[in-house]
């Protein structure tokens, strides 16, 4: 099956935002599929992880919708390279509202998917959005959780350095921009990292692996306060009622999303399932078979079972 994505737009607000719409092939655009929004990993554009799980579930059947966030790629919205975790999780509620459109869309039968940080903006988004009926996530990161890791000191220093820069800004000053990670594999090595997972989100990202040119690798420095206020998982235990399927690779790493699977699994109180990809790093799960495969083959039954 040749991947044949469809250019769309829709509005968050006055921003437009850039997306890709695969329908399966075969029976044109009047029948009434399951369809599945995909929310992306940070810093990542809809050419990348999203892309490799969308193609696959829309050769199971799905239609798919894989999009930029606002600020980012190919989407609108100044300045640019913003990360703020309350406006990716109105992304995806817009998403939503444009699968709901659609003709070839049953709008009854709406699922989401989340990657990485896109894992714990979905959760955080299905929280208030029950038009969502089934909520899949594999190797979620509650990104607030991460940049609070580094401990009270530094996160005092971050959020007071933040306000500098805002006030800075505010004045005219420019704006101020920070990778997210080293731009090539020569840096990194040059700066003293060996981490293996930071060395495989840099091949990933940074070399004709799973490079595109729509993705900066450019954090606004603003955004680490937004960040660092935020907890996916907050509610978790009230607010979400959708069956949720949970998917981590086997390699526990930096990222932490073995732990935040965990945490994730055991706060969700509707019918849930956790699955373990032996083997697998954080990564290996954007795009290497046979853990993609096995992750899409899973998400496949759970989709099937509560879209049907």
């Amino acid at each position: 099956m040749q991947d044949r994505p469809r250019s769309v737009s829709f509005k968050n607000g006055v921003i437009d935002l850039a997306g890709h719409l695969r329908v399966p092939e075969g029976n044109g655009e009047s029948r009434n599929y399951a369809a599945i929004v995909l929310a992306t990993p940070g810093s990542s554009v809809k050419e990348q992880a999203g892309a490799n799980y969308a193609r696959r579930l829309t050769e199971k059947g799905f239609v798919t919708l894989t999009f930029d966030p606002s600020y980012q790629g190919q989407s609108g919205g100044e300045p640019r390279d913003l990360e703020i975790p309350s406006v990716r999780s109105e992304d995806i509620r817009c998403a939503v509202d444009f699968l709901a459109t659609q003709p070839c869309v049953d709008d009854g039968r709406i699922g989401l998917l989340g990657i990485c940080a896109g894992g714990g903006y979905a959760v955080n988004a299905a929280l208030t959005e029950y038009r969502i009926k089934a909520l899949g996530t594999v190797v979620p990161v509650n990104i607030g959780r991460a940049r609070r890791s580094a401990g009270p000191g530094a996160i005092r220093k971050m959020l007071e350095e933040v306000g500098q820069q805002r006030s800075e800004e505010a004045r005219g000053g420019p704006q101020r921009r920070e990778p997210w990670i080293p731009d090539t594999l020569e840096i990194a090595q040059a700066a003293g990292i060996t981490d293996p997972d930071v060395l495989d989100a840099v091949e990933f990202y940074r070399t004709p692996r799973g490079f595109h040119e729509n993705s900066t690798n450019r954090l606004d420095f603003t955004s680490f306060a937004p960040m660092l206020g935020f907890d996916a998982f907050h509610l978790v235990d009230e607010l979400l009622i959708q069956p949720l399927q949970v998917i981590v690779g086997g390699r526990k790493g930096v990222t932490h999303s073995f732990e935040d699977g965990e945490e994730l699994f055991a706060k969700a109180i509707n019918p849930h399932g956790f699955h373990v990809v032996e083997g697998a790093g954080h990564y290996d799960m954007y795009d290497k078979s046979p853990f993609i495969d096995e992750a899409v083959g899973k998400l496949d039954e759970f989709f099937v079972q509560y879209l049907r």
